[in-house]
């Protein structure tokens, strides 16, 4: 009697509902996640400040609202993006505005302070961090915590301060120590506004800690305007210098900086803090292990879990020539017994597959495609393997 394939497959092949989402769940995920990533960059870029502090600018955060009433008062403006126009300009008829004097090189601050130092004229800086207010004002010094922005109150003597009243100051915060300074519109007892004057060329130098009494969309609040008329309307002319990366300056700053130079220090600061906080996550997590547990060996498992664990891993990497080659395997060592065949001779054909065809009197040649044959092409053929498998045996033991 031969074990053909005459038993019909027992086992479906399907996957369920709950194998299909543990297969795509991760996909999914994944899915979300840049859809939520595209979403969040949408919005970010929907919100960017799009000509901010440009006097050429009419969006929410650009300045053109303060060059017109400017101009309506006589005083011209000019824009600037090098340091050498820059510098030019310095003057004593003439106010030069530097917007963003973070960006500026060391080297560029030293040629603009050269520069403004003796002109006669104002120098108004915007928000200028530590470095830079330390090299364009000497003396003055930036407090490492920033306040927040609100409506503060003059609290000098500056005439300018006082008849504007309060304003949107805030943000970085000053200090000026032996230069006779005016210091303004104090944030917990530290000026955001000073104004250090240069008693042997008749000009001086306005610190603005914060750009918000310079936009469109804040000057009509508080005494936002008349501050920002008062302190760039004091001369005829007013230069606005909006630094660029394209300034033929910034190539002559003395060599290339690496990456770490060009990272502003609260980065690094940032950088060391997140290293700090994960030590210590990773040091409590272990705390919370606990000490290991001693267990007896061998522990005793039960076959069918072993059996089943391995047949998920099989399935889980398609790997039916192992699966098939297993179930051979064990089949042909369970039978060599039944009919006579030493153990050790179980898998070779010419001694198991003679002695199975004379017990079973079948054919030898379907004996060896089901014992011997190649792996299966699908699962579903692997499930047809393991019913024949099963059926040989079976036949074998009655006989």
């Amino acid at each position: 009697m031969t074990a053909g394939p005459t038993a019909p497959p027992t086992t479906s092949t399907a996957p369920t509902t709950r194998q299909v989402w543990t297969r795509t769940r991760g996909i999914l995920l994944a899915l979300v996640l840049l859809l939520a990533a595209a979403v969040a960059i949408a919005v970010v870029r929907s919100q960017a400040r799009h000509g901010e502090l440009d006097p050429r600018s009419s969006d929410p955060y650009g300045s053109r609202a303060v060059a017109e009433l400017l101009a309506d008062h006589g005083v011209s403006t000019r824009v600037v993006t090098s340091l050498a126009a820059a510098r030019s300009a310095a003057g004593p008829d003439t106010t030069l505005l530097v917007a963003a004097p973070d960006l500026l090189t060391h080297r560029q601050q030293a040629g603009l302070r050269a520069a403004t130092a003796s002109s006669g004229g104002r120098t108004v800086l915007v928000a200028p961090g530590a470095s830079a207010v330390e090299r364009l004002v000497p003396g003055v010094a930036a407090d490492p915590v920033s306040s927040t922005r609100s409506a503060l109150a003059p609290g000098c003597a500056l005439p300018e301060a006082r008849r504007a009243g309060r304003a949107d100051t805030g943000g970085i915060r000053y200090t000026a120590a032996g230069l006779g300074a005016d210091s303004c519109y104090p944030s917990a007892r530290l000026a955001t506004l000073i104004r250090v004057p240069d008693a042997s060329a008749g000009g001086d130098t306005v610190v603005l800690g914060s750009p918000d009494i310079l936009f469109n969309e804040r000057l009509d609040e508080q005494g936002n305007a008349s501050l920002a008329l008062q302190l760039l309307g004091s001369r005829h002319h007013l230069v606005w210098y909006l630094p660029s990366l394209t300034d033929p300056s910034v190539a002559d700053d003395g060599g290339r900086k690496n990456i770490l130079e060009l990272l502003p220090s609260g980065w690094l600061w940032a950088t060391l803090q997140l290293f700090v906080a994960a030590a210590l996550a990773a040091f409590w997590r272990a705390r919370r292990l606990g000490p290991l547990v001693p267990e007896r060996l061998p522990v005793t498992i039960r076959a069918s879990e072993t059996v089943e664990g391995r047949a998920r891993l099989y399935r889980k990497t398609d790997a039916r020539d192992r699966a098939a080659d297993a179930l051979r395997s064990a089949t042909r060592i369970r039978l060599a017994p039944l009919v006579g065949v030493p153990v050790a001779q179980a898998h070779a054909p010419e001694a198991l597959l003679p002695a199975l065809s004379s017990h079973l009197h079948g054919d030898g040649q379907s004996l060896r495609s089901l014992l011997f044959g190649p792996p299966p092409g699908d699962d579903a053929a692997l499930v047809s393997l393991t019913d024949q498998l099963d059926a040989l045996e079976r036949e074998v033991r009655r006989s």
